[in-house]
């Protein structure tokens, strides 16, 4: 057992710690089970650095200014006719601008809460709205003041809530069908308003703008002068013109003639007919049969996207994207390129590039491209097909020995790694069987996390001990798996948290917590908006960021702010029972310390049974103390059940307990759209024997 005792000499107590950790066991009988771990719990993480932690919240994203960068102002004032919340108000003389959020009269002097300022207010000037006068600023503004640390939380919250509408949904209809961070931007997939197309937009300064994906023009019999990017292209009798973005080499060679692949460019003057390519006064270069085709997108694709470089140089990073609806495709951020497999239906699934080749998947095939060459899946340039035998699901690097990396080719009955660096010592093997993984739900970040028919399993675990059911990580929390497996929608890691987060239809999530490649626990949580695809980036500085698709249209960035896209955040946990050591002593229950951090105000609320909640036994009663993190001070005046904390630090805080029984449960509640994340670290219990047993 994790508890502690401490024997305090001379007054017959006991001190023992149950520490914050091993997250929700929903199996394990109360009497048997670890003490700190949850029987039931919402919205709670396992810290990497012990204890448990309510989560940060997420908000949307479309480019603009975020919600969570906004400040506030107080500005006093004479109020002399009428300013409601929403006003723009200007300063008269300093041409200062502002959005009213908050009007508080019940202060002396009365002020304006504002946000959106341009400028500064100055004292003595009248205030005007749609060039009314109706108030008169008494001083300049004071940026991020208030009273108390409550109201400072508050009145955050109060600004980020008037950025948020500014901010919009990708355009078009349906769920968000792909996401991912490139070179500094967030692109998101989206079908169109009539659902009859899907569409590329990024995020913006001033939101989300459309991508044009440009025109392709296949071409065949190539001379030897190579066509090169940015030269224009001619039709030979057409006089049809075009500046090309990208030479897609798929087949042959320029040096022997036989070139043959797709141009693709930007827009073009006049039609192409049946004829020859000239670039300049090189003329015959090559032959298309016909004119170029927009390139477009079929609707409701699901998305899977990676960045690689097969290039070398940082600028020829690009993303490699598949959706199950179109052909696979490489994009720089400027110039969309469809791939061509000669698949009869060649619509991949899954993605990866390994050993630089460029993976897909179709069905149980996995095709590769040649090496480095990404266009080409002919067999001269390298390309191969291995088989499986079951529907592929995922395609994911795996570390192999001594840094000879592998790829995990995932079925949802079967795992196959494959050995090799090419089509001429390719060894594919069979990892398990009857072992597999549904889509989007394998993770790869020291140890390879994913969702089974019998829940979460770790790869090596998996290859240790089989398909035994005991033998799954997510065994202490079965019943949540059961009931949502086949409705997860997406995953990712979180690797700030050590995290491996497992996402659902239902909107509910898990959120597995790891060190040094173990489990420290899981805990379920239960978020305002579905999520239907999820990235993981890191912005110039190296931070880590975390944006998600939903159904509603929108892009949704994790990690940021208090509040879910300005939702309360409700969480709960109740501990297991703990009769610290004694299970058939009673023991008279005197008072739990709590030893919790944070960095901003938080609130919660504690409560706890006796004696298994059976009848007979009274409820106790509650009790409450007012902390912040400078010091703990009694107020009789409030809420006994309530803990209120700011700052860096918090000192333990003690609460009172009353009834005699053998056992006890601790439960913590919390909700709120301002609150700070809040660890608890551990609760101290004191408690006296009784002579009584049971």
């Amino acid at each position: 057992m994790r508890v502690s005792r401490q024997s305090i000499p001379g007054r017959g107590k006991s001190q023992y710690i149950v520490p914050c950790a091993g997250g929700l066991d929903l199996v394990t009988k109360t009497k048997f089970a670890e003490p700190g771990t949850f029987s039931r719990a919402q919205n709670i993480e396992i810290d990497i650095n012990q204890g448990y932690q309510t989560p940060t919240g997420y908000e949307r994203f479309d480019g603009q200014s975020k919600p969570s960068d906004a400040v506030f102002a107080r500005l006093s004032c004479t109020i002399t006719g009428s300013v409601s919340m929403g006003d723009l108000i200007t300063g008269a003389t300093s041409g200062a601008t502002a959005t009213v959020i908050d009007v508080i009269t019940n202060e002396s002097p009365s002020y304006l809460l504002i946000t959106k300022f341009t400028g500064t207010f100055v004292a003595a000037e009248d205030l005007t709205v749609s060039a009314v006068v109706q108030a008169q600023a008494l001083d300049e503004q004071a940026v991020n003041s208030a009273s108390n640390p409550k109201q400072r939380a508050k009145y955050f919250s109060k600004a980020a809530n008037e950025y948020r509408p500014d901010i919009n949904a990708v355009p078009g209809s349906g769920e968000v069908l792909g996401v991912i961070k490139f070179k500094g931007v967030v692109y998101a997939f989206r079908n169109v308003v009539d659902g009859t197309a899907a569409e590329l937009y990024k995020a913006s300064s001033s939101g989300w703008v459309k991508v044009a994906l440009g025109n392709e023009l296949p071409f065949t019999s190539g001379g030897t002068i190579q066509i090169q990017e940015g030269q224009t292209i001619t039709g030979a009798t057409s006089g049809a013109t075009a500046v090309v973005t990208r030479v897609m080499l798929e087949s042959g060679s320029w040096a022997a003639g036989t070139a043959a692949g797709k141009f693709i460019y930007a827009s073009q003057t006049g039609t192409f007919l049946a004829e020859n390519i000239d670039v300049g006064g090189d003329t015959d270069l090559a032959t298309i049969t016909g004119d170029g085709d927009a390139i477009t997108l079929q609707p409701n694709g699901k998305y899977k996207l990676e960045i690689e470089n097969f290039g070398g140089q940082v600028s020829a990073s690009r993303v490699y994207g598949v959706d199950g609806e179109n052909r696979g495709f490489e994009f720089d951020g400027t110039v969309f390129c469809p791939i061509d497999t000669g698949m009869d239906v060649d619509t991949p699934t899954s993605i990866f590039v390994h050993r630089n080749h460029l993976f897909f998947s179709f069905d149980s095939s996995a095709q590769h491209s040649g090496i480095s060459t990404p266009y080409a899946f002919t067999v001269i340039f390298g390309a191969a097909e291995i088989v499986v035998g079951d529907t592929i699901t995922e395609l994911k690097g795996l570390p192999g020995a001594e840094g000879n990396g592998t790829l995990g080719i995932f079925s949802r009955n079967r795992i196959h790694i494959l050995y090799g660096t090419s089509n001429a010592n390719w060894n594919l093997v069979r990892f398990r069987e009857e072992v597999g993984a549904y889509p989007n739900t394998v993770q790869e970040f020291g140890m390879t996390l994913m969702l089974d028919d019998r829940g979460v399993d770790n790869l090596l675990t998996t290859q240790a001990y089989g398909n035994f059911q005991a033998n799954t990580l997510s065994s202490d929390i079965q019943p949540f798996i059961n009931e949502r497996k086949s409705r997860a929608t997406a995953s990712t890691v979180v690797r700030k948290k050590s995290q491996y987060r497992l996402f659902f239809s239902d909107k509910n999530a898990l959120y597995i917590t790891t060190k040094n490649n173990k489990i420290l626990g899981m805990m379920p949580m239960l978020l305002k908006h579905k999520v239907t695809c999820i990235t993981s980036a890191e912005d110039g500085d190296g931070n880590e960021e975390i944006f998600f698709g939903s159904d509603d249209g929108f892009v949704y960035q994790m990690e940021r702010g208090t509040s879910f896209d300005g939702q309360s955040i409700d969480y709960y946990g109740d501990f297991h029972y703990v009769h610290v050591g004694s299970p058939n002593q009673k023991k008279r229950w005197r008072s739990v310390v709590w030893e919790v951090d944070g960095s901003g105000y938080h609130e919660f609320t504690f409560s706890y049974q006796l004696g298994y909640g059976t009848a007979g036994v009274a409820r106790a009663r509650s009790s409450s103390v007012i902390a912040d993190f400078q010091e703990t001070r009694w107020d009789s005046g409030l809420r006994w059940d309530n803990f209120f904390f700011d700052g860096q630090l918090i000192s333990p805080s003690r609460v009172k307990l009353s009834g005699s029984e053998e056992n006890i449960q601790l439960k913590i509640r919390g909700s709120s759209d301002y609150f700070a994340p809040l660890s608890y670290s551990s609760a101290q219990l004191r408690n006296s024997l009784s002579r009584d047993k049971h």
